[in-house]
């Protein structure tokens, strides 16, 4: 089993920027890739970013690339979510979440185990 704390999100005007943090206990955390989700009220469940499990490959959704950056620290056992330049459409519930295996996924389903959320707000 891992466990999964988000922490990080709150509100903030257009253009400003947040870091999320997600802090992860159980397993050893730098056998899974990690990745951040997003869910948007009405909306589904959408992917944001994934990091492998070494740091060195990441990959973002078109609509956050160039603004989102994800890194991880294995010896704090922690994936953060850098956030600049928001905007109001970035407002959902964040989530993080662990997988199994080398390569990473866009799908929700190829996660393992997933954090409750963490709310971010843009204001216009």
């Amino acid at each position: 089993q891992v466990q999964l704390v988000e922490s990080g999100g709150g509100l903030v005007q257009a253009g400003g920027s947040l870091r999320l943090s997600c802090v992860a206990s159980g397993r050893t955390f730098s056998n899974y890739v990690m990745g951040w989700f997003r869910q948007a009220p009405g909306k589904e469940r959408e992917f944001v970013a994934y990091i492998i499990w070494s740091g060195d490959w990441s990959y973002y959704a078109d609509s956050v690339k160039g603004r989102f950056t994800i890194s991880r620290d294995n010896a704090k056992n922690t994936v953060y979510l850098q956030m600049n330049t928001l905007k109001p459409e970035d407002t959902a519930v964040y989530y993080c979440a662990a997988g199994k295996g080398a390569s990473g996924s866009q799908f929700s389903a190829s996660y393992d185990y997933w954090g409750q959320g963490t709310q971010v707000t843009v204001s216009s």
